[in-house]
């Protein structure tokens, strides 16, 4: 006999989980190549102008939404923006922050270390990229009444969404760059979140612009990045 469709916890529907059993081979075949995938994910921020279609923002975004989270309650919103006028405001509100920082906030070690990615503070990605994706991290949310309700683990929680969205991004044929304007206030006044949001990431996406040059580095190798007890 097998096991039953679904059983009851504590009072709630639990459902069988559907296990994809693979052999020892197609296990490390399968990740080998997921690796190699990966490994060729760059930071990009020179966009070209090509559109890209909603559809795979949607989907994209709900890919990320599968995301684990504390006790399920997914703290997060993605605000998705293609909206010109928009990306404009975004940009000199981001500039003005970035500005600040390069000038005044950052110490010389810093801006030393930012050398070989070649940034500085001006984010003409913010308007030349098709979409930009803000996560808004939700610190807790509000029932019918406006009363607060808690979340768990929220800076893990849309952590890991952000680190599968950026997956999302890379498998679907697109580039993206990780952008913290701190503080990054004017982000939920320009999208006019609610209290209870705070911008925790911006994503511009789409396709890389022709050519286009990234920093010659390299990723630090097993050994120095992880430790095995057997």
């Amino acid at each position: 006999m097998g096991a039953e469709s679904h059983i009851s916890v504590n009072g709630h529907n639990h459902v069988l989980y559907k296990e994809n059993a693979l052999s020892k081979e197609e296990l490390i075949s399968k990740s080998d190549a997921f690796y190699k995938h990966l490994d060729e994910r760059r930071s990009v921020r020179e966009y070209a102008d090509a559109p890209v279609p909603k559809e795979v923002v949607e989907t994209i975004i709900k890919t990320a939404s599968t995301a684990p989270s504390g006790a399920h309650k997914q703290p997060w919103t993605f605000c998705a923006v293609s909206n010109t006028a928009l990306k404009v405001k975004i940009r000199e509100a981001a500039e003005a922050e970035e500005k600040e920082s390069y000038e005044s906030r950052m110490s010389d070690r810093w801006l030393k270390d930012l050398e070989p990615m070649g940034t500085n503070m001006y984010k003409p990605f913010l308007e030349d990229a098709p979409w930009l994706i803000i996560i808004f991290k939700k610190v807790h949310d509000l029932d019918s009444d406006g009363k607060k309700v808690n979340n768990y683990y929220v800076n893990e929680s849309v952590g890991i969404a952000a680190g599968m969205l950026i997956t999302a991004i890379h498998n679907a044929g697109l580039v993206t760059l990780t952008h913290t304007p701190s503080p990054m206030n004017f982000l939920a006044k320009l999208l006019n979140r609610p209290s209870n949001e705070r911008a925790f990431l911006l994503l511009p996406v789409g396709y890389p612009k022709t050519p286009t040059y990234v920093p010659d580095i390299e990723r630090k190798p097993l050994e120095a990045i992880s430790k095995f007890y057997e």
